[in-house]
Formats: structure tokens, C-alpha cells, sequence
């Protein structure tokens, strides 16, 4: 039994739960990370959005099962590969539905609303929009802002630069596009029978459209460094584009070279340069906005 609640544990993916930082961003970036109240609130929100994302991965997972089992990677899934039987997986998605949605709306209901939104969205993409090119990715995009939008449920925010949203969307294209790029880098001529949505992209294509969306990820985070202490004279936001140059710049290197395989989110947990480069725009980040 220990076993396979391991198994339906590993199936929730508590890997993929940094992507859900993004519901930090109205508290940190509207500097209210000291506020006891406000830090509270919004790490509720941080982790009623993880346990909800889990809720996604278990039933992404078991909608799943067939073709993951014919994947490279997916097939070591505990779904795919037998160790978690299905309806451990149903129960244990079951409880999640029933236990985080409601508390959701207990902590706000603009918050519970952004999350069913959230919930509903992801389901349409795991049963339909996956397998329609280029929606899939803007979908994926959508749930990124959707995520800060949930931040900003939970406080009062007051000088929260929309610019914010503008560059977390394009910074989320950019991963999902990479996430396409690696698969069909691993997969090659038999990308489509693994997941059917490949079939309508091109490495060419792909390509074409991460060089449109790292241009405007840069392009609006700069703008974002310009207009959030504009106010008071102060652009030393400015002092963090270098990082974020880096950081995009060596994910984009880390795709071309292959280093990658079909999950391009955990570069995040494996290559150094990429920490180190994320680690200093955070540490620049939290000095410039909290300290001078």
C-alpha cells in the first residue's frame, strides 16, 4: 500500500509544482513580501494551486495511458507502466476535486473562480485542445497568467505593472514551444504517433516561433523594468535584464544542443548556469525592490 501511495504521489508530480511560483508575483513584485498577511494568503494560494495542477496531471494522466505507454520517456509513468492501478488514481483525483476546490473559494472567490477557470481550461486541453497546433501552446501560455492573475485575487495590490502579465505570457509560449521542439527532437519521424498534435509542427516552424517569442519576452520585460519604479525616478530594475538575457539565452542553447530530452521544464532543477543565472535575478530583484 505504501507503494503505491508513493506511486500516486510521483503521479501528482510535485516536480512541476515550481511552475506555480508565477502565483507569488503580485506579492513580490508589488513588495509585499513583509506583509505577514498578504505572504499568508498568497502561499495558501501557492498551494491550493499545486494540489489543483496535481488534480490536472493525475487525469491527464489517466486520459493518457494508452499512448504514453508507446513513449520513450512517458511509458516509466506508474500509470503507463502499470505500478498505480487506475483506480487508486481515480480516488485519489476524487478527494483532490473535493477537498481544493472548495477551499479555493473560502480563501477568496475571486480566487476559487481563477482556479475552476484554471481547473476547466486544463481539462479541455487534456481531452481536446492538445491536439490542435499552436492552441495547445497558447493554452498552456494562458494557464501561466492565469496563475499570477490568482496572486493578485488574494491581496490588494497597488502598483502591479500589467506588463507583468505581457512577458509571462510570451515567457510561457517560450517553454511550451520548447517542450514541442524536444519532442520532436527525441521522437524524430515518429513524433506524430506519440502525440498527435506534433503532427502539425516543424522543427523549422518551431523555431521560427521561439525567435518571435524570446524576442518579445525580452522586449516586454524590459518594458516591465521601465515602468516599475518609473513613479520615483528609479530605473535600477533595469540591473536585472542581464539575468533574464542569460537565462533565456542558455535555455535556448540547452534545446539546440540536445540536453534537454522531452522535458524542458526540468532544466530548472538540473542545470547550474541556468539556477545560478535565475538565483541572481531573484536575489537583484528582492535587494532592488526591498532594500533600496
Amino acid at each position: 500500500m505504501l507503494k503505491k501511495f508513493g506511486y500516486l504521489i510521483q503521479t501528482m508530480r510535485p516536480k512541476q509544482w515550481p511552475k506555480n511560483i508565477f502565483v507569488l508575483a503580485a506579492l513580490v513584485f508589488d513588495q509585499q513580501l513583509v506583509s505577514l498577511p498578504a505572504l499568508g494568503r498568497t502561499l495558501a494560494a501557492l498551494a491550493l494551486f499545486c494540489l489543483v495542477s496535481s488534480l490536472v496531471y493525475i487525469i491527464n494522466d489517466l486520459a493518457d495511458i494508452e499512448s504514453d505507454r508507446h513513449h520513450p520517456d512517458k511509458r516509466h509513468r506508474p500509470l503507463a507502466a502499470g505500478l498505480l492501478p487506475k483506480k487508486w488514481a481515480i480516488t485519489g483525483a476524487a478527494i483532490l476535486a473535493v477537498t481544493t476546490l472548495p477551499l479555493s473559494f473560502l480563501l477568496s472567490t475571486g480566487f476559487g473562480l481563477v482556479i475552476s477557470g484554471y481547473f476547466l481550461l486544463m481539462l479541455a486541453y487534456s481531452f481536446w485542445l492538445k491536439n490542435v497546433a499552436l492552441l495547445d501552446v497558447i493554452i498552456i501560455a494562458i494557464g501561466f497568467v492565469l496563475r499570477v492573475a490568482s496572486g493578485l485575487t488574494v491581496i490588494v495590490t497597488h502598483q502591479f505593472s500589467p506588463w507583468l502579465f505581457l512577458a509571462t505570457t510570451f515567457l510561457a509560449l517560450f517553454i511550451a514551444l520548447g517542450k514541442r521542439r524536444s519532442e520532436m527532437a527525441l521522437l524524430e519521424k515518429n513524433a506524430g504517433e506519440h502525440r498527435r498534435v506534433l503532427e502539425g509542427y516543424s522543427l523549422a516552424l518551431i523555431d521560427q516561433l521561439l525567435i518571435v517569442v524570446i524576442s518579445s519576452t525580452l522586449m516586454t520585460y524590459c518594458l516591465y523594468t521601465f515602468s516599475s519604479t518609473a513613479t520615483s525616478g528609479n530605473y535600477s530594475m533595469m540591473l536585472t535584464i542581464p539575468f533574464v538575457i542569460y537565462a533565456l539565452f542558455r535555455y535556448l542553447y540547452l534545446l539546440n544542443t540536445g540536453h534537454l530530452g522531452g522535458a524542458p521544464e526540468e532544466v530548472i532543477l538540473t542545470d547550474h548556469p541556468f539556477q545560478l543565472a535565475v538565483a541572481l535575478w531573484g536575489f537583484t530583484v528582492i535587494l532592488l525592490l526591498y532594500v533600496f
